[in-house]
């Protein structure tokens, strides 16, 4: 008897490598997903801008990449003795709006790049609630812990989505013919919505999707949302604020996505870099010891030979960790 919900995906008749370049943008469960496949020696750049949740926003961001504006100083507001920006994750601050026009215009300058660059393009939505100045009607990405007083928030609908991402997504085509774009809706629940709006805000994102994939040969659907609702209902499958995926459901997520969009041979590629990464995690009580010695001498050759096997994988910062403990 099965006892799991399992939700049916079809294996992509296009799949990564791990020659290719990805981008991901999105809301935190971008990061995630973002994070393992850096682990497994993917290309991948994650969130140049910082998390972003809402459609509206990742989209002005990608038009930004296409056109390429100078950063506007509206956008930048002073918190204390720092300058943050409305559009960006608050890991973007300093202490002149100088500086911090510097630090959005060399990321925007790298995403760009990586964008007419990419093979990949993974987009996660988070919520298709926005937030808007009500003083001057801009929409923000980050309200930066400010009063809810300042803005006015609403709902897209699918329309509104699919008004802005058609388009969008025409030109990126046509700037990238070879880029694939992977959708997906976090399953993270945003509890401050509520659990009613919540499911309302999430339909709107699952329908815009469909709209999306539907128009754009080269869109597709992952089920991300799905498979944690649906699949994985059991409550060790959330962090311990009950609303977020534990490690172990990130990583069955992944599980799913690798064998939808990676084929079995760079998935044991995948697994040998992961090895790798987990017995250079092990931090030993004795770094002197002749035993650590030797299991950093071996891990050297096994990087090395895979190295001579791929050469296009970076293994700088792994060889860089082995040399501060290697003492012949």
């Amino acid at each position: 008897m099965d006892f799991l919900t399992h939700i049916d995906i079809p294996k992509s008749s296009v799949q990564m490598s791990h020659q290719h370049k990805i981008l991901l943008l999105g809301s935190c469960f971008a990061d995630n997903i973002g994070v393992l496949l850096r682990r497994d020696k993917f290309d991948v750049m994650v969130n140049p801008f910082g998390t972003l949740y809402n459609p509206a926003s990742i989209a002005v961001h990608l038009w930004r990449c296409i056109s390429q504006p100078s950063p506007s100083e509206a956008e930048l507001l002073q918190l204390g003795d720092d300058w943050r920006s409305w559009m960006h994750h608050s890991s973007f601050s300093a202490p002149t709006q100088e500086e911090l026009c510097q630090q959005i215009q060399k990321a925007q300058d790298a995403a760009a790049q990586r964008l007419r660059e990419a093979d990949w393009l993974i987009v996660t939505f988070g919520s298709s609630y926005i937030y808007r100045i009500k003083e001057t009607g801009m929409l923000v990405a980050n309200c930066h812990k400010q009063p809810d007083a300042l803005f006015t928030r609403s709902r897209l609908s699918a329309y509104d989505i699919a008004d802005q991402w058609v388009p969008l997504l025409e030109m990126l085509h046509s700037i990238n013919p070879k880029l694939q774009v992977i959708f997906t809706v976090s399953p993270i629940r945003h509890r401050r919505d509520g659990f009613h709006q919540n499911q309302l805000s999430k339909a709107e994102l699952i329908l815009a999707i469909d709209q999306l994939t539907a128009s754009h040969p080269k869109g597709l659907y992952f089920p991300s949302y799905e498979i944690l609702l649906d699949e994985l209902r059991d409550y060790r499958f959330y962090a311990d604020d009950m609303v977020h995926p534990s490690p172990l459901a990130v990583d069955y997520i992944y599980e799913r996505f690798a064998d939808t969009y990676i084929n079995k041979e760079e998935q044991q590629l995948s697994k040998q870099c992961r090895d790798i990464h987990a017995a250079l995690a092990h931090r030993p009580i004795h770094p002197d010891d002749p035993s650590h010695q030797q299991f950093i001498e071996t891990t050297i050759r096994k990087i090395q030979h895979l190295q001579s096997l791929h050469p296009f994988l970076n293994w700088d910062a792994e060889l860089a960790i082995c040399r501060t403990q290697f003492k012949k």
